[in-house]
């Protein structure tokens, strides 16, 4: 395993999900903005991106020329940046998250278009990590067709991460400087993913079916169990219908329960059960992360017959 290169991979993932999942879940639902620190949250992203994308740039010329990282030279790199689709997603992906971190100083009493800004320069950076993954090695109408699923994949996977971060740093803040408005802040946000949750969950689906089709394809499905990449696959599945458990029980369960808890005056209990729940599904989803990221390594069944 290149384990710099699934690192990097993992990094970049985790960090432009939430550049873009984090804004996104804020524009979606404006009653939960005064509760997070957003502008800190855009700045960091961004430039925590900028940073791993130069380095993911340094490591994977590294990798295609076959030689140490410490010993890349610039004509490597231009040669990706001028004559590489994956140089001018780079290109894009840096244009991206300058994009976001400017959004985070947005012009007086327009939030929401600072936020609808943020989602797209985090968005675009996030897709651009198509072109660093199976997506890119198709071409023609079936390449378009496997970049548009990966892309609609990274979209749906960022606003679920986005959204859950968002709720994790709803529920962690102290119960003595959780407030009525706070918390009745908290299950505004856990409804409205409750909605957004249902839409997330349909792109995945449906995005996921298509990029099985193109690396493993139906006569391929039995062979799974026997090799890395279907080993990998078949337990990121798993953790994805564990983190679809926990999402229904935050919705059906945890979620009601926290409105009548509060509407009593009594919510440690409920609040304490959410952040349990979430802190497991958010486990669950950096787990599935590093698989994505390992998997982007290895050749599809497809691929290899």
């Amino acid at each position: 395993m290149d384990t710099l290169g699934v690192a990097v991979r993992f990094a970049l993932y985790l960090d432009l999900a939430a550049a873009f999942g984090v804004p996104f879940f804020a524009l979606c639902l404006p009653g939960v903005r005064a509760a997070l620190p957003l502008r800190g949250i855009l700045i960091a992203t961004g430039l925590i991106g900028i940073g791993l994308s130069a380095f993911g740039l340094v490591v994977t010329a590294a990798a295609m020329a076959g030689m140490p990282v410490g010993q890349v030279d610039a004509g490597t790199i231009s040669t990706i940046l001028t004559e590489m689709p994956l140089g001018k997603a780079w290109a894009a992906r840096i244009a991206g998250l300058v994009l976001l971190v400017l959004s985070a100083f947005p012009a007086a009493g327009r939030p929401g278009a600072a936020l609808a800004t943020a989602s797209i320069g985090g968005g675009t950076a996030l897709g651009t990590l198509a072109w660093a993954g199976h997506g890119a090695m198709d071409e023609g109408a079936i390449g378009w067709l496997h970049l548009g699923a990966d892309i609609a994949h990274l979209a749906a996977a960022g606003a679920w991460i986005g959204a859950l971060l968002t709720l994790l740093l709803l529920v962690a803040r102290p119960a003595a400087r959780a407030d009525a408005g706070h918390l009745r802040a908290t299950h505004r946000a856990l409804d409205g993913f409750s909605h957004i949750g249902t839409i997330v969950v349909a792109v995945i689906v449906a995005s996921g079916l298509v990029n099985m089709w193109l690396l493993v394809g139906p006569s391929s499905m039995a062979a799974l169990p026997g090799t890395l990449y279907g080993q990998l696959l078949l337990f990121k599945l798993a953790l994805f219908a564990a983190m679809l458990g926990l999402a229904a029980a935050n919705r059906y369960r945890l979620a009601p329960a926290l409105l009548t808890r509060i509407e009593a005056g009594d919510h440690r209990g409920a609040v304490a059960a959410l952040r349990i729940s979430l802190a497991l599904e958010a486990a669950c989803a950096v787990i599935v992360l590093v698989l994505v990221a390992w998997l982007g390594t290895l050749a599809p069944i497809a691929t290899t017959g």
